[in-house]
């Protein structure tokens, strides 16, 4: 079987991916015979790091027009992860509005907590952070954001936190978040998104088949892959084992190759 789309790639013009590189991407898209791929660049507005910007859309979509040009064999998608737009509803829109985006993931990377933002990449490097009650905040305010109404397709890396856990704590499990992680599934479905598996390029599956299951379950109606990737040679990474599990979770592939998989 043929892998599906990539939809969540980063490029140079995401401020967290100094090695990225569309047209590099796109070569690595056609190298795999990808269907097509999207570029989400960040646009995040909770300042935690060095550096952070939201992308420039203008320097973005002429970047897109070029690889289109040049890449005619692969279907590529605009698009964007919008982070934490419930809390920048005015940026938000400022970023929808500059040009047409087909792919639109909403994440939660931060969490508020103690009176700053947090990102949860950084709960490993907070001295007595209560892991288990910053992680249930992060899908307190994932739960927020997937009912907040802002326009967002597709919610992005689930369980984000658990790349990052902490090294002497008891495994990361998710029954030990059924309720909390249940609860962001029901909404989401019930608005209409799309659940992404996203693959950590190649190191962790962002959800996992339980929470994928739970989605069914729910009454999700679609899946999409994203690789997350920050570089040229992660497109696609841990792809084949994401498919295979969607599949075993009760959902299978369109008769389209670009489209969504389908319950």
């Amino acid at each position: 079987m043929p892998l599906p789309p990539d939809l969540h790639v980063h490029t140079e013009w995401s401020w967290d991916a100094p090695k990225g590189d569309m047209e590099g991407s796109c070569e690595r898209a056609l190298e795999l015979g990808l269907p097509a791929i999207a570029f989400t660049e960040h646009a995040d507005w909770a300042l935690v790091h060095e550096g952070q910007h939201a992308v420039d859309l203008a320097g973005y979509f002429d970047a897109i027009e070029r690889c289109r040009s040049k890449f005619k064999g692969l279907r590529i998608m605009t698009g964007i992860e919008l982070g934490e737009p419930h809390w920048f509803p005015k940026e938000t829109a400022e970023v929808l509005a500059a040009g047409p985006l087909d792919r639109v993931h909403g994440s939660i990377h931060c969490i508020r907590w103690e009176g700053k933002m947090l990102d949860a990449s950084q709960f490993r490097q907070r001295a007595g952070l209560d892991f288990p009650a910053a992680v249930r905040e992060y899908f307190r305010e994932t739960l927020a954001m997937v009912d907040s109404g802002q326009p967002f397709e597709t919610l992005a890396h689930l369980d984000y936190p658990k790349r990052y856990w902490l090294d002497g704590l008891a495994p990361y499990r998710e029954k030990d978040y059924e309720a909390e992680i249940r609860a962001i599934l029901s909404a989401a479905a019930r608005t209409g998104r799309v659940l992404e598996v996203n693959t950590t390029r190649g190191h962790t599956l962002c959800p996992d088949i339980t929470v994928v299951r739970w989605w069914r379950e729910e009454g999700g109606q679609a899946v999409q892959f994203g690789s997350d990737a920050h570089r040229p040679a992660n497109v696609a990474d841990g792809f084949l084992l994401a498919t295979q599990m969607v599949e075993a979770a009760g959902f299978k592939p369109a008769d389209d190759p670009t489209d969504l998989w389908r319950r």
